[in-house]
C-alpha cells in the first residue's frame, strides 16, 4: 500500500482483486481529450480521480462529480458498472 492508495481499498480489493486504486489529480491521471473538453473550469491540478490508470478503471464515490460525468462517453469504466469486463 501507499500514500496515494485509496483508503478503502480492502473493499474495493473485494470487488476486482486485480485493480490498484490510487488517488491522482486530474493532471496526473491524464483523462481522455473529450472528458477534458467537458470539463471547463475545473481546476486539474485540486480535482481528485481515485482510479487504477493501466485499466482505465475509476472509482466514482472518490472522484470529482464532475469527471465522473466527463467520463461517461469514454473508454473509462466505473468499477460498480455490471457491465464492466472483468
Amino acid at each position: 500500500m501507499t500514500v496515494r492508495s485509496c483508503p478503502d481499498w480492502p473493499e474495493l480489493m473485494e470487488i476486482d482483486p486485480d485493480l490498484q486504486f490510487k488517488h491522482y489529480t486530474a493532471n496526473e491521471a491524464k483523462l481522455p481529450a473529450e472528458a477534458q473538453m467537458r470539463l471547463t473550469g475545473l481546476d486539474f491540478g485540486v480535482a481528485e480521480v481515485c482510479a487504477d490508470l493501466d485499466r482505465y478503471v475509476y472509482n466514482a464515490a472518490h472522484t470529482h462529480p464532475q469527471i465522473v460525468a466527463a467520463l461517461g462517453d469514454t473508454h473509462w469504466v466505473e468499477l460498480r458498472d455490471p457491465t464492466r469486463p472483468h
